[in-house]
């Protein structure tokens, strides 16, 4: 008997550390991304792929192998097939080119990186979107949950792009505007193009999922999600770092107009308050209550 209580307690002890390694390397990692993600360093390259492992693991412990895998080949397809056809026609996101990842395989012109940072970012969207929707994605039979949660999902993943999108474009330059566009740089149209290539692989999703009912969501989906909040929000937070270290100067975009670095990143960090954090705390104020 004593030898029993032992080794529970031994097997408690060592969830517990595991558990409490995993959420301190979680937080480094989160704190990284706030620290280094806004600038496109290879710094910022690495912390960006290790987020797309991390968003395959996490959809991997909430759908499984199988259904993860058939999410980011959906994503992916869609993405670079909208993509090249965005950069060949100006359809729907705006006349553009790629300047980052030029040294990088390309699926047509677009860098082969670019189809996984959609999953990347796009999986967490979809699974904050679950979350306002009360676990939509375990009810897809139901027909409002089937169109509701991929355009909700959608919104939340063009969010970020608003956050993201004129700083790395118009200071970054990892991408060129030829026309250039009133937000810092950046067209009106990409975000409605944003909006379309995002609800297109979701509702996809949505449809895969309904079709094939299984016994996912096994592990701890309190836990899951808050990670799955926590990333998400923090691919906004980074952008507060530079908004406080003062950026001055200017910047012109491809169109010639001259734009001022600390207004724009002034801008960004108020877009960011009011959508990604606000959807962030939202989505955890939902998880909290229903925890």
């Amino acid at each position: 008997m004593t030898e029993t209580v032992s080794t529970d307690t031994g097997d408690k002890r060592t969830v517990t550390v595991r558990t409490t390694t995993l959420w301190l390397l979680i937080a480094g990692y989160l704190l990284a991304v706030i620290c280094f993600t806004w600038n496109p360093t290879p710094i910022a390259q690495a912390l960006a792929a290790i987020g797309i492992v991390g968003a395959c693991l996490h959809a991997t412990m909430t759908y499984g192998f199988r259904h993860m895998l058939a999410l980011f080949a959906i994503c992916v397809v869609t993405t670079f097939a909208i993509e090249n056809l965005g950069v060949a026609t100006g359809f729907p996101f705006g006349h553009y080119h790629f300047e980052v990842g030029a040294d990088l395989p390309h699926i047509g012109a677009i860098p082969v990186i670019v189809g996984p940072l959609w999953f990347g970012m796009g999986y967490f969207s979809w699974r904050l979107a679950s979350i306002l929707l009360d676990g939509a994605d375990r009810r897809l039979d139901r027909n409002f949950n089937l169109i509701a949660l991929p355009i909700v999902a959608a919104f939340i993943a063009t969010q970020w792009d608003m956050v993201m999108e004129p700083a790395a474009a118009t200071i970054g330059k990892a991408w060129i505007w030829h026309d250039g566009g009133a937000i810092f740089g950046v067209p009106l149209s990409n975000y409605f193009g944003w909006l379309l290539t995002a609800w297109l692989f979701f509702q996809m999703f949505a449809l895969y999922l309904r079709r094939r009912r299984g016994p996912w969501m096994q592990n701890n989906q309190t836990a899951l999600n808050a990670i799955a909040i926590l990333f998400y929000v923090c691919g906004g937070l980074t952008h507060v770092v530079p908004w406080m270290m003062g950026q001055s100067g200017d910047v012109t975009d491809a169109a010639g107009h001259i734009w001022k670095i600390a207004e724009l990143r002034e801008a960004t960090v108020a877009t960011m308050m009011f959508t990604m954090l606000f959807t962030a705390l939202l989505s955890a104020f939902r998880l909290a209550k229903s925890a």
